[in-house]
């Protein structure tokens, strides 16, 4: 035992007695650990209510893509002739978290900032949010997204667009799935005032699958446009036949039986040109019809499944919670420092001694 005493090592009836010791230094301290405890608890408590409730707004919706329809190949190469694209499927741009990051882009963040507030026609969502989160500085106060500007006032306006997208990706926006095994997407935008979040949710949900619908027919749209343009003029030039047939009918009624040429060849020109117009017509017609197709098949089903609706899920900041957690931290930090305190003057007590 001496030689453990000397190697500076300590008997368990001594560490205990040095614990009772040391429970007894803080118990005759009590006053002070418990008004560092009030302390703590005050300011965990008034740092709870100076937090503003956090709102969020949720849409959640489920997307179906749409067919890719093989419907046009036998008409591929009349196709060609009028300058259509039947080759290759954009679906393959909103395929697997493709969309996600549709809602995570600057163009589809700013075009839904640069919206007209529903419940203030006076603002811009862009004006609201900057109100809401206080983030307009003195120098952009006569800043006016609504004003076109050049040189140094666009580049302060853009610069506080970007600003703004920055802080809704990284404090107010979250777009997931649901299960990535689904095709259910959450959108998701919390802020401090509750008007807000449900206008910004509803208008970005808005604006990005409008952009999706849009992006996604947009090629057999512009067949349809192609194919019905190209039937009208066909239809156009068989009419104009007909029409010459019976001018050459009409200036002729008497005709001379020995000069029939006069009628015949022009006549017979009119009608050869009338009924190739006609087939050509009659595929561009089938043609038109199955790009039509095309485009209901190819055309996504989104639907809505919840909405955001008055009131919303509102985080409210516990400050009960808060008052006990700031009163055990005080309370453990000024039980160190009062040990501190006496370890320090019992050192130096042995040391004056020695």
């Amino acid at each position: 035992m001496d030689a453990m005493r000397e190697k500076g090592e300590m008997s368990l009836k001594e560490l205990v007695h040095l614990i009772q010791n040391w429970m007894k230094f803080l118990i005759s301290k009590w006053y002070i650990l418990l008004l560092a405890g009030l302390i703590g608890g005050g300011v965990g408590f008034f740092y709870a209510k100076s937090k503003k409730n956090v709102y969020t707004a949720t849409t959640t919706f489920v997307l179906e893509a749409g067919e890719k329809s093989g419907g046009m190949s036998q008409y591929e190469s009349l196709a060609s002739m009028v300058g259509l694209d039947n080759g290759g499927s954009n679906t393959g741009i909103f395929q697997g978290d493709n969309l996600l990051e549709f809602y995570k882009s600057r163009k589809m963040l700013q075009a839904t900032l640069l919206k007209i507030s529903p419940s203030d026609k006076n603002k811009l969502l862009i004006d609201r949010y900057l109100a809401v989160e206080e983030e307009k500085g003195k120098d952009d106060e006569n800043i006016d997204f609504r004003k076109p500007y050049n040189g140094a006032q666009a580049r302060k306006r853009d610069s506080l667009m970007n600003k703004v997208i920055g802080q809704i990706l990284k404090k107010n926006l979250k777009v997931d799935k649901l299960d990535k095994k689904l095709s259910i997407i959450k959108v998701e935008i919390t802020s401090f005032n509750e008007s807000f979040a449900k206008e910004f949710n509803t208008a970005l949900v808005q604006e990005v699958n409008d952009f999706y619908m849009q992006t996604k027919t947009k090629k057999a749209q512009y067949n349809i446009q192609l194919l019905q343009q190209q039937a009208d003029s066909i239809r156009s030039i068989m009419n104009g036949n007909i029409n010459t047939m019976a001018s050459i009918v009409d200036a002729t009624p008497n005709l001379n039986p020995t000069r029939q040429a006069q009628r015949i060849v022009p006549s017979q020109r009119s009608q050869f040109s009338a009924e190739t117009n006609k087939a050509i017509l009659n595929q561009l017609v089938q043609n038109l019809e199955i790009t039509k197709m095309t485009l209901l098949k190819e055309s996504p089903l989104i639907q809505l499944i919840d909405i955001p609706t008055f009131p919303l899920e509102n985080k409210i900041v516990n400050k009960k919670l808060y008052f006990i957690i700031g009163f055990i931290l005080c309370s453990i930090l000024s039980a160190l420092i009062l040990t501190s305190i006496r370890f320090y003057k019992s050192a130096m007590s042995k040391t004056q001694i020695a």
